[in-house]
């Protein structure tokens, strides 16, 4: 009996701390997002113009627009509108994903929500998701019912506030029942799809199968379950920080081991000390797709790098900028210290991203016509570049082999144009890495899924990089 009495508070206090996080990290959308008119925005690789004649004013882009001042407002959103919807359609079109609650529990814990440690194996995610998204869509894809989605961030964090009201009186209970989800855009949705031609329907097929495949549940290939499982090859467990390095190998794991037949075409090579060992990545792309079968494979290049010591240095910020000016970049996962961000674009010297520290219902995406809505984003952020962390991963998606080629020749001028130190950030070197070091672990490991110099480079990043708390 005392061991059930036991049970009972744990059970309890499960639910008060999961209704606590899911209020503490429910305001994520509350504050709205200026834009300046006068100069052009960068979204992984795209760059929209909001110039118009006339006085300068800040443009909140994802809110309804006004002209109740009596300025010539009206005008000025007409002349803009185009680039506007363009660029919130592109930016509604990333796949967010955020802390989640009441998914099932991680094997090993009695986890069942990832909020207050999760956000840097989210933003990691969001990379990854986006390299996919560039494979099976393409960069010019946009979702069609982006612009349906809610935008004032306002009506957001109300209805959340009265949601999580209800969710914390619930759980005390044991009254929720954490598979039941609204849909209230569902049946709009499935209405317009009957429209779609074939094109579209194959694109919206890979759009809900990407969004599967990061799904919170033990089978879903990059879901939190199984990336957590990687991640304890590397000494973590479910509830430990993990620093964007980290997340660079796990990631890599994970899409090693995806026994998906439609992701046997896609390989992920991560830069050894700063270096990107031009023959290993094309060995990878070049390796045997299926039962030896010879293919080309396309590759997701990262590279965990630091920008700066203790803060981040602003000589960097020309580089970091003509990276995310770039149409094969997927993304940088960083942040701020102690939170991790996942930067898409940047305007002036302030970077664009989403943020995962935003607690959601678990969503079965198992079930057909899941809800979309909640793994798209509403609204951008901006951050000064100054208040970046310095330790990030930078990801690149290159289809080819010469595409490859030609990105790392275009990435070599910016490092080398930008770098007023002896040394670049980091270096795409000709060669396979045995060639200059023989310690290094091989291309194909055998039975673990880290190498023995693989877990002391891992445990030498997690000291660099900075804690999640």
């Amino acid at each position: 009996m005392e061991a059930t009495g036991t049970d009972e508070v744990e059970k309890i206090k499960s639910k008060f701390m999961s209704a606590w996080h899911n209020m503490k990290y429910s305001w994520v959308l509350k504050t709205k997002t200026y834009f300046s008119r006068n100069s052009p925005v960068f979204l992984l690789g795209k760059c929209y113009h909001f110039k118009t004649e006339g006085e300068y004013r800040a443009l909140p882009l994802f809110q309804p627009y006004s002209a109740g001042d009596g300025s010539n407002f009206n005008k000025i959103n007409t002349e803009i509108s185009g680039n506007v919807e363009e660029f919130r359609k592109d930016f509604i079109s990333r796949i967010w994903l955020t802390y989640r609650e009441e998914f099932p529990q991680i094997k090993g814990s009695a986890l069942t929500t990832d909020c207050g440690w999760g956000c840097t194996l989210r933003t990691g995610q969001m990379l990854l998701a986006q390299g996919l998204m560039l494979h099976f869509l393409g960069r010019a894809w946009v979702w069609p019912e982006a612009l349906d989605m809610e935008s004032d961030s306002e009506s957001w964090t109300s209805h959340t506030v009265r949601k999580l009201t209800a969710s914390f009186e619930a759980s005390l209970t044991a009254e929720r029942d954490p598979k039941i989800l609204p849909q209230p855009q569902a049946q709009p949705q499935r209405a317009t799809r009957r429209n779609w031609d074939v094109n579209e329907r194959r694109n919206e097929a890979y759009h809900r199968k990407i969004i599967s495949w990061f799904g919170d549940s033990p089978l879903a290939a990059f879901g939190l379950h199984q990336l957590i499982e990687y991640g304890k090859k590397s000494g973590k467990t479910a509830g430990d920080w993990y620093g964007p390095a980290v997340v660079a190998h796990i990631l890599r794991k994970a899409v090693e081991e995806a026994k998906d037949p439609e992701l046997q075409g896609v390989t992920v090579y991560v830069a050894q000390d700063c270096t990107v060992y031009s023959s290993d990545v094309i060995d990878r792309q070049c390796a045997f797709v299926d039962s030896g079968k010879a293919g080309t494979k396309a590759v997701i290049i990262l590279v965990p790098v630091r920008l700066g010591g203790e803060r981040t240095n602003t000589d960097y910020l020309e580089f970091v900028k003509g990276i995310l000016s770039l149409e094969y970049c997927v993304g940088i996962i960083g942040g701020r210290p102690k939170q991790s961000y996942y930067f898409a674009g940047f305007q002036d010297d302030s970077l664009i991203y989403m943020d995962p520290h935003y607690c959601q219902s678990f969503v079965d995406v198992s079930i057909k016509d899941f809800p979309l809505e909640s793994f798209h984003c509403p609204s951008p952020k901006k951050m000064s570049f100054k208040k970046m962390d310095p330790s990030c991963t930078i990801g690149f998606y290159c289809r080819t082999v010469q595409d490859f080629e030609k990105a790392s020749e275009e990435i070599t001028k910016m490092l080398k144009s930008s770098s007023k130190e002896k040394y670049p950030l980091f270096t795409f070197v000709k060669g396979h890495s045995k060639d200059y070091d023989f310690a290094s672990s091989p291309l194909h490991e055998e039975n673990d899924l880290f190498s023995e110099d693989e877990k002391k480079r891992l445990k030498r990043f997690s000291t660099e990089e900075f804690v999640l708390l």
